[in-house]
């Protein structure tokens, strides 16, 4: 589900048995969705999530073959009224779909561990805007859109709050038959979102789709005859001007299923049409919204809900300590994992405190002498780095200490000290731990202050090591003054809606303890 200013790592989740034959044609059951929200899940986290939604009372449909296989049940397929995917970092899922099924999924997800974060995208998949040009790349273009597709819709209520900052996306050339350049305004579309704590934009396009999973329509193409057979029975037809393309699903969907998908799009299409003819010309408007789009959410999953997954997961098959925390390192560490539970099925017990840490790095990394990232997370969703450091030390226990050279240039946030050339940033971060420390030390050696991070239980993986900042902070001066910083960061967090309230207590809770401590 995410984008960037090149392409879109389309093989993220190959590796993972739940994804494997995820396009493949699904059979057809006797069985309906019912009125329960329907949710269609794929990637990493897919036996655990079915697991939680069934729990839920959603409905799944268009389930994997591995999947039917491992819940020996019969799944509809059916049109998804919410699409879940593990995103292409393995960090969390996206959820896009009606906003009712969404928020249905999402209530669900976000149950599985105090860490489990969401925001709402502000470019949904979908979303048409008049955009304008803002840069031009190699492969594409910038392109400004403006904010209406998240304002003042009484349907999203029940959401979580808007990521990010001025919405923007990425139209690369391939995407559009004219040459742009910077000050253009033109028509785009958000077809692939981007997760707010990735480094890409939402990749945008200036053909206008509408989708609902087993039918998409294409705005200006001409009718699809090659759906499947039951197609030419549907009472149903696409508006003028708009063509359908078939998912591979549909093959083997019944003639109800068909209907009500193309019926869903079909309504949806004559409503966007009707939205441009009441609408200005991209060059009169941008950055100007047409339409909203679908909901469209991001969740992060934080060390504990990622065993909170495995539990559920645990309920179905085989499921080793940590399976969600190795699999979300890198698409080898995935396969390992899939490969244990197949030859050792006994391997799927235990829980977090049995985490084999130090198998896991030694396959994987990091070691004594890489070079890691600090990925620094912000409860509105964004990241970004620290920078990269050498990891002088790596106990079995589940720590790391990884030291930094500093730029010179600047101040240590609280500890009001000025950056020198020569200072050293020593952090020492250990494995599921709600706060780390840094020792900033000059070139001499000498102690120039200690800055406690409270944050998300601590994930040490092979080329990064990455939590969610909470604010709060704690700090050691150099004459040995403590003093505790940022408690109003946390409550504005907590008043904006980006943290809840028993995580906003569990950091100050280990404010407390830190504080104490030092």
């Amino acid at each position: 589900m995410s984008g960037d200013d090149g392409a879109a790592d389309a093989s993220a989740d190959a590796a993972s048995d739940e994804d494997a034959g995820s396009d493949a044609s699904e059979e057809a059951t006797g069985s309906d969705a019912g009125d329960a929200p329907t949710v269609r899940v794929r990637g990493i986290y897919t036996t655990a999530l079915t697991r939680l939604f069934e729990d839920a009372g959603l409905s799944v449909v268009q389930a994997s073959p591995p999947i039917r296989d491992r819940f020996d049940d019969a799944f509809a397929v059916a049109p998804a009224g919410a699409e879940v995917a593990t995103t292409d970092d393995r960090q969390g899922v996206g959820v896009v779909g009606d906003s009712a099924a969404v928020a249905a999924a999402l209530d669900a997800a976000r149950g599985v561990g105090t860490d489990a974060l969401a925001w709402r995208d502000p470019t949904p998949r979908g979303a048409v805007y008049a955009g304008e040009v803002t840069e031009t790349l190699g492969s594409g273009a910038v392109v400004a859109l403006g904010s209406g597709a998240t304002e003042n819709d009484a349907e999203t209520d029940s959401l979580p709050p808007v990521a990010g900052t001025d919405p923007e996306g990425f139209l690369p050339y391939s995407k559009t038959a004219a040459h742009v350049e910077e000050g253009d305004r033109l028509r785009v579309q958000v077809e692939e979102p981007a997760a707010p704590w990735s480094d890409g934009r939402p990749v945008l396009d200036t053909t206008v789709r509408v989708q609902a999973g087993l039918a998409t329509l294409v705005r200006g193409t001409s009718p699809d005859s090659n759906g499947p057979e039951l197609a030419d029975l549907l009472p149903v037809d696409p508006p003028e001007g708009w063509g359908t393309d078939w998912d591979r699903a549909a093959d083997d969907a019944d003639l109800d299923a068909l209907g009500d998908a193309l019926d869903g799009v079909a309504h949806r299409a004559a409503a966007l049409d009707s939205a441009f003819d009441d609408a200005p010309a991209p060059e009169e408007a941008a950055p100007y919204c047409y339409w909203p789009g679908e909901a469209t959410v991001w969740v992060w999953f934080g060390r504990e809900s990622r065993f909170g997954l495995d539990e559920h997961r645990r309920d179905v098959t085989a499921t080793m300590p940590g399976h969600h925390r190795t699999k979300a390192a890198t698409n080898a560490a995935s396969a390992a994992v899939d490969f244990v539970e197949a030859v050792c099925p006994d391997a799927g017990t235990g829980g977090e405190a049995d985490f084999p840490f130090d198998a896991v790095t030694r396959q994987f990394g990091p070691m004594e002498g890489d070079s890691v990232r600090i990925d620094h997370g912000k409860p509105d969703g964004r990241m970004f780095s620290l920078g990269s450091g050498e990891v002088t030390r790596r106990d079995a226990d589940g720590t790391v200490v990884v030291e930094r050279e500093m730029s010179g240039r600047g101040t240590y946030d609280a500890l009001g000290v000025e950056q020198q050339a020569g200072d050293v940033a020593v952090t020492k971060l250990t494995e599921g731990k709600w706060w780390y420390p840094t020792v900033y030390r000059g070139d001499d050696g000498e102690k120039r202050g200690t800055y406690v991070n409270v944050c998300t239980p601590v994930e040490v993986f092979p080329s990064a090591v990455r939590y969610v900042d909470l604010h709060v902070d704690v700090v050691k001066h150099a004459d040995g003054r403590v003093e505790r910083v940022d408690d109003d960061e946390l409550d504005a967090a907590v008043d904006a809606g980006h943290v809840p309230e028993a995580l906003a207590e569990k950091a100050r809770s280990v404010a407390g303890a830190v504080e104490n401590a030092l």
